[in-house]
């Protein structure tokens, strides 16, 4: 993370997160937080297309299509099945 840098943690945690702000404070980061909404899908699609972000690492389960509700509790259980996001596929 490069000093001035901004994290943007928008999503659900399934388990208590830890950051290590004395490491961070020097540094000068900005961190924020938030939920999914309509502002951040199409930035984050752009950051994607423009390849600024690489979405593969984050996709840590991949379901059928026909097994949605598989998808939705998969995810819901994110604490238990380490889940980040749940890609679903034809």
């Amino acid at each position: 993370m490069r000093p001035g840098g901004r994290v943007a943690n928008v999503g659900v945690h399934g388990k208590p997160a830890t950051l290590h702000l004395e490491d961070l404070w020097i540094k000068d980061v900005t961190i924020t937080t938030g939920l999914v909404d309509t502002f951040t899908i199409p930035t984050m699609l752009d950051l994607i297309t423009a390849g600024r972000i690489d979405p593969v690492p984050f996709t840590t389960h991949r379901v059928a299509l026909g097994d949605a509700m598989t998808a939705y509790d998969t995810f819901g259980r994110a604490a238990e099945t380490n889940a980040m996001k749940v890609l679903m596929t034809r």
